[in-house]
Parts: structure tokens; C-alpha cells; sequence
């Protein structure tokens, strides 16, 4: 039936209303609010965490920085309160395989594992990921997680260790917390408990297929229930259930080989380290900039202001930005160890390669975590100090335990300072894990491992034959960012100060700790090669301008204040001491008394240049004499700017005799080289030319001197060495100043 006009003109303006009212409704809104949603909806970042769950979760496992199970619940809390109300954090629980037999009690593992159970924690999706094969009452902690990852080498094994059968109390304990989550069937669970059981995986003859174990298999099996079967686990043998036995089983939600594979799955953007500390609260940050020369006196400067940017109770986190070439192995370890293991209120110390970390200076880059670099970046590499096996061993306890707290390989570490230490890839036969070591470390834990006498030295990581060794790892010349990221040296690539910044939860670039502006900024521009040659061509040519200068001057006090700006700058970058400046004043000391008082190329002349050259070298390095290839190019690039800057003095005195006095302003800067004649003849006490060729009369006898009359002057001559007596005539031959000498004139 078709609809009247009048109907349709009513259902038009209702219509017209509905759309001016939305559109009212729309100008109404408050603009912020509608940007507020636009980026709300556009900026969908969601983000976890992980932690790595050590072998050994006791107290007893000695140093400050371990991970206890009370530390472990402690930070879970600590995320749970920083959670946002009405949200989940996911949390990735990391597990690896232990070294050499280490273990968790069962004691440990349940305090954890009843705290991800409490309602406080609620706010948190623990997952659990094996990597790698895992044994041990930590499966009790995987059993409590909301869901099981496994990398493609994972597996689980029994969690008694010894052969036997759990207590009934351990039993009933495990049953519990697995039947909460149901991520493991029963009988798996009984199986990783009782040693003597059998497993297998079945398919009944109605087609369903099910994990079974001890007297329910064993009925199975009796009443012809059983189609087929793949036994999984022989009485009295160990457990070892693969990653693709454990995904056919449905018990595991996905396999994965690295933390972003992880976070891929657990539909997150990233990851982030929770031993990185930015979790521990709202992160409030201090910037320390690391560059140059390390150098002592620049060492307790740094110290002195990180010290101080904690006395306030506002900061928990240190952004450290590295360019520096090293300088002091003993200097750099102590930072080292300050930046791996965080003592409260600080929680983090990040890192951020902008330029380079070489030397001793990898050290402090290496033990901060998280680590980051630019693209351009380099992570080691010989440095301005040279480092030996004996420097290692020095301080081999401190390089193990920031090895330790960052997560990262001590021998990986020990080769980036010493090159000589080679480095392979050694992969585990058994189990696919990866390890870098030397040859004597391997050889060395198996050594161990025989004399402690191992039942199965095959289980022990020290064992020969379970290590495949595998490429060398070159280091000797640095890596770049890349390969840092491949061997785990270096958590990310970031383009700049402010990603890395925001990484570590930081809003922008923290301000810079440094108490005086102005020696940062001599610092910074006292890095400038070309700024160091610069200022000393001027030194030197202002310094040959005074030379020919009517006294002191201008040139002379801009003479000063180059050669005083180019100590300073080298003096707070590290490398320049008072021996080196002693050095230069005396070399320009010699120089001067060269020109001044004793002319000629001589002993001050020669020596003045070499004490020069070497002073000025020396303030560009903190060594003497190089061991390394860095030290040699520096100690080259050293050489070439001091003897170019001596040009400089040469210069200065072709321009002062040859420029300068053309020049309308400065020209009254030069002395003016007056007519040699003329001064000769007014340094002369008497002018005595005028009697050249003249004849006169001895008046006294010349033996060979005496005087002469010539005309009414009586004057002292000196005979050309024949005898003359009184009142011979005599003839002037030759003056010479005012030695006038005299000839006999025969008659």
C-alpha cells in the first residue's frame, strides 16, 4: 500500500530533526574530550613484562643481587600495584635450564606459587615460558600460571629429582595447584612426581585420545580399551616430555623462541625486562653522560653528582649515555658494578651507546640494563688503556657478578676487554641451548665435574662431549649494534637519546646531573679536534707577533689565553696533567731563549721543539707509550697536530717580516727595521772615514801603535806591522771603525 504525502512529508522532518539534533549534540561536546577519544582509540600500545626465574630461588644462593623466591613475590606485588585499576598485566615467567645441578626447594617454588594464586595478584596474567629443559619443583610455579609457552628446545622432566616417589604431602600440594588451572593433565602431573610410573599417550577405540598413567593405563590396557598408544615415559625412567608432545597434548598454548615471539602470542607490542626496575614505581630520571677520557679526576666528579642526585629521594633511575674510548680499567669496573647491581632508592640503570664504548668503557655499557645503541654505535674494541690477562684476573669475582646481575656471558665480557681471550658458540648436544665460553672454561668445568664424581657426566654442563663447539666469536674490533643484539650483549637499536629514554618509562630526556654547566660545555667542545688545532696555530702565531712586537701586547695575552684554554679543556677531559704542561712551558721557554739570546739553531732551539711537540702530544692521551692499535692512531693523530700547530709559529714569523708591515692596522704592531748605515755609524764613539788615504807624520814611534799628526789632528793608529819611528811620514791604508791603520811613506 503506498504511503499518503502527508506521511512522507512527517517521516522527512523527523528525520531532519534527528540530524540537526545529532549534529547540535556534536558542537556541544567538548573538543578535548573528542581529541581525548581520537587518540584513546588510535593509541592502542599495550605492553607486559617478563622475569627470568633463576634455578635457585633460596636465600642461600649468597650474593645481594640474586633472585630469591621473597624477592620474586615482592616484585610480582610491585607490578600488581602498578597496574591500572580495571586492567591486566601480563607478566612472562622466563625459565631456563640451572648450571651444574642447581635446584629449587620445594619450599621456595610453593611460596611463589601460592602467591600468583592470591587475590592481590589478580590483576596480573602470569604466563609461564620453558626454555629449555626444565626439572625441578619450578614446574610447580608452571603449574600455577595461567598459561604454558615452550621454545622448540623446551621440555619438562620430573620434579623429584632423586629416584622415588613424592611424599603424600608434595603430592596432594602439586595436585592442588594443577587442578586450579588445568593446564597439564593429571597424569602427566603424576608422572613428573613418581618415577616408577609409566606414561602414555592413547586413542581409544572410540577415536579419543588421552594422556594415561599407572593403574588407569594399566585398565585400559585390560579391558581392550586401547586402539593405540606411544609410551611417553618407561617405568623407572626419567620424564622428559618434548615441546611437540607436550603441543599434541594440548597442554602448552604455543610455541615460541624469543621474549617478542612471546609477546607476539600474548597479543602485546613488547616485552619489557622487569629487572630493568621501571616497574618499581613511576620512573624519575637523571641523565649521566659518560664521554671522553675515563680518567680519576673525572671519575669522582661523576661520582659525587650521582651520589647527590639520590640524597634527594626523587630519583630511581639513571639514564647513562656513552661515548668514550675507556682510560682506567679500575675506575670503569667500580662504575660498573655500581650500574649492575642497583642498591634503593635507585631501581634502574639504563644504558644508551650513542657514539662508542671502547676499552674499559664496555665494562660500565655492558652492566647496565637495559642496554641500548644507535645504529651507527660501536660496543667495544681496543681502547686508550691496553688490557691484559693479568687486569683480568684482577678483577675476575666483580666481572662474574655483573655478568650474574645483568644476565649477560662473563666470558663474552672478559673478551671485550681483552682480546686475546677467544670466544666460541658452543651449542648443548642434549638440549639445544646455546652458551659462549673459552676452550679452558669448558675444559676447566669438566674437570671439575670428573673429580667431583658425577654419575653422568653427560647431565653436567662442564661435560666435553655435551658441548659442540661451534664459530669463533670475533671481537676484536668491536660490534655493532646487530651483533650486540645476537649475543645478548645489547637489549635494543633505538635512533636516539629520547626513544631510549621513553623505553625505560621515562616521559622525555631527563635532565643532565652535572653541577657546573660551564664545564660540561668546555668538555663537550674540547672534544673537537679541529677546535684543539685551532687554538694552538693561533697560540703559536700570536706568539710569533710578540716576538716582533714593541713589548708585551695583545698578541702576547691572546698567546696565553690559547695555550691556558687548550690545557684546561685537555686537563677536564681526562688526559692532560701538570707533567704535561710543564713540558710545554719549558719547550717554549727554550724556544724563546733560542731567538732571543742565543740566535742560531742550537741546543735550547732543538730541545725547545721536542719538549713542545711531546708535551702537547701527551695531553692528548692518557698513555705513554701505545700497546694497541687505537693508542697508536691516537698517538699519530697527536703527532700530526702538534707539529701542524708549530707551523703555525713559523708562520707567524714569515708573516710578522713579510705581511705585516703592509698592513695599515697592523703595523704598529711590528717594529720597523731602521737604515743599517745609519745606525752603524751612530753606534760608532768616532767617525774616522774622512782620513782614509791621508798623510801625516808619526809622533810617536809605532811598535806596531802609536799616534799620528794629520793636520791638527792627533789620532791613535796602529802601523800595518812594519816599524815606524817619530817623524817618519805615514799614510792611512784602512779605518776600520776607529782603528785607523798606517803604512811608512818612502821618501
Amino acid at each position: 500500500m503506498s504511503q499518503s504525502p502527508y506521511l512522507q512529508c512527517y517521516l522527512a522532518l523527523a528525520c531532519l530533526v534527528a540530524i540537526m539534533s545529532c549534529h547540535a549534540n556534536a558542537l556541544a561536546q567538548d573538543p578535548s574530550e573528542t581529541q581525548a577519544a581520537t587518540k584513546t582509540s588510535g593509541d592502542n600500545f599495550k605492553s607486559g613484562y617478563w622475569i627470568e626465574i633463576d634455578a635457585d630461588l633460596s636465600p642461600a644462593s649468597g650474593s645481594t643481587e640474586a633472585v630469591t623466591a621473597d624477592r620474586l613475590v615482592a616484585r610480582l606485588k610491585q607490578l600488581a600495584g602498578a597496574t591500572t585499576e580495571g586492567e591486566r598485566t601480563s607478566v612472562l615467567m622466563r625459565m631456563r635450564p640451572g648450571k651444574n645441578g642447581i635446584v629449587t626447594s620445594f619450599e621456595d617454588a610453593l611460596k611463589v606459587a601460592r602467591a600468583i594464586g592470591q587475590p592481590e595478584l589478580r590483576s596480573l596474567k602470569i604466563v609461564a615460558f620453558i626454555d629449555g629443559e626444565i626439572t625441578g619443583h619450578r614446574l610447580l610455579i608452571a603449574l600455577a600460571a595461567e598459561q604454558i609457552l615452550i621454545s622448540d628446545s623446551g621440555s619438562i622432566g620430573n620434579a623429584i629429582e632423586s629416584d622415588g616417589t613424592a611424599d603424600e604431602t608434595v603430592g596432594l600440594t602439586y595436585d592442588a595447584i594443577a587442578r586450579r588451572r588445568n593446564l597439564l593433565p593429571p597424569a602427566i602431573v603424576s608422572a613428573m612426581l613418581d618415577h616408577d610410573s609409566e606414561l602414555a599417550q592413547i586413542t581409544t577405540v572410540d577415536g579419543k585420545q588421552r594422556i594415561s598413567e599407572g593403574d588407569d593405563l594399566k585398565q585400559a590396557r585390560a579391558d581392550g580399551q586401547v586402539l593405540s598408544e606411544e609410551v611417553l615415559k618407561q617405568p623407572g625412567a626419567s620424564l622428559r616430555l618434548s615441546a611437540k608432545q607436550l603441543r599434541d597434548a594440548r597442554a602448552v598454548g604455543g610455541v615460541v623462541n624469543s621474549i617478542q615471539e612471546a609477546a607476539d602470542v600474548l597479543d602485546l607490542a613488547e616485552l619489557v625486562d622487569a629487572d630493568a626496575g621501571a616497574i618499581l614505581g613511576v620512573p624519575r630520571g637523571v641523565l649521566i653522560q659518560i664521554d671522553g677520557s675515563i680518567a680519576k679526576n673525572r671519575a669522582r666528579r661523576w661520582r659525587s653528582n650521582l651520589a647527590a642526585s639520590l640524597e634527594s629521594g626523587n630519583v630511581n633511575t639513571w639514564l647513562i649515555e656513552f661515548d668514550s674510548s675507556g682510560g682506567n680499567l679500575d675506575t670503569s669496573i667500580s662504575f660498573a658494578s655500581s650500574f649492575a647491581i642497583v642498591q634503593p632508592p635507585l631501581q634502574t640503570a639504563a644504558g644508551f651507546i650513542s657514539g662508542e664504548a671502547r676499552g674499559d668503557a664496555a665494562i660500565m655499557a655492558m652492566a647496565c640494563r637495559p642496554l641500548m645503541m644507535s645504529s651507527d654505535a660501536r660496543l667495544g674494541g681496543p681502547g686508550a688503556e691496553a688490557i691484559g690477562g693479568e687486569d683480568l684476573d684482577r678483577h675476575h669475582e666483580l666481572i662474574e657478578q655483573i655478568a650474574k646481575a645483568t644476565k649477560r656471558s662473563p666470558s663474552l665480557m672478559k673478551a671485550m676487554l681483552n682480546p686475546e681471550l677467544e670466544v666460541y658458540r658452543y651449542t648443548d648436544r642434549k638440549t639445544g641451548r646455546i652458551r659462549y665460553a673459552t676452550a679452558d672454561e669448558i675444559a676447566s668445568e669438566s674437570s671439575s665435574s670428573n673429580d667431583q664424581g658425577e654419575k653422568d657426566p653427560g647431565e653436567n654442563e662442564g661435560d666435553l662431549e655435551r658441548w659442540q663447539r661451534g664459530e669463533k666469536i670475533e671481537l676484536n674490533q668491536g660490534l655493532s649494534v646487530s651483533e650486540a643484539i645476537k649475543l645478548g650483549l645489547v637489549e635494543a637499536e633505538v635512533v636516539s637519546l629520547d626513544e631510549a629514554a621513553r623505553r625505560v618509562g621515562l616521559d622525555a630526556v631527563p635532565p643532565a646531573v652535572v653541577d657546573r654547566p660551564l664545564v660540561r660545555f668546555v668538555e663537550k667542545i674540547g672534544r673537537s679536534n679541529g677546535l684543539m688545532f685551532l687554538l694552538l696555530m693561533i697560540g703559536f702565531f700570536t706568539l710569533s707577533a710578540e716576538a716582533g712586537a714593541p713589548g708585551l701586547g695583545v698578541p702576547g695575552f691572546i698567546s696565553m689565553l690559547c695555550f691556558a684554554l687548550y690545557f684546561w679543556m685537555k686537563f677536564l677531559a681526562g688526559t692532560a696533567e701538570w707533567l704535561e704542561l710543564v713540558a710545554v712551558v719549558l719547550g717554549l721557554t727554550f724556544i724563546a731563549i733560542e731567538i732571543f739570546v742565543v740566535p742560531g739553531v742550537g741546543v735550547f732551539g732543538v730541545g725547545g721543539l721536542a719538549l713542545t711537540v711531546l708535551g702537547i702530544v701527551l695531553m692528548s692521551q692518557t698513555f705513554v707509550i701505545p700497546q694497541n692499535s687505537y693508542q697508536i692512531e691516537v698517538l699519530t693523530r697527536g703527532i700530526w697536530v702538534a707539529l701542524g700547530a708549530l707551523v703555525g709559529l713559523v708562520g707567524g714569523f714569515i708573516a710578522i717580516r713579510s705581511l705585516m708591515p703592509h698592513v695599515p692596522i697592523l703595523n704598529q704592531l711590528v717594529m720597523e727595521s731602521g737604515d743599517v748605515e745609519a745606525l752603524d755609524r751612530h753606534e760608532r764613539l768616532a767617525d774616522y772615514s774622512y782620513l782614509a788615504g791621508q798623510t801625516g807624520v808619526a809622533t810617536t814611534m809605532l811598535r806596531p801603535a802609536g799616534k799620528a799628526r794629520f793636520g791638527d789632528t792627533i789620532v791613535g793608529v796602529v802601523s800595518d806591522g812594519s816599524a815606524v819611528e817619530a817623524g817618519d811620514a805615514v799614510r792611512v791604508r784602512e779605518v776600520l771603525g776607529t782603528r785607523i791603520v798606517v803604512e811608512a811613506v818612502e821618501d
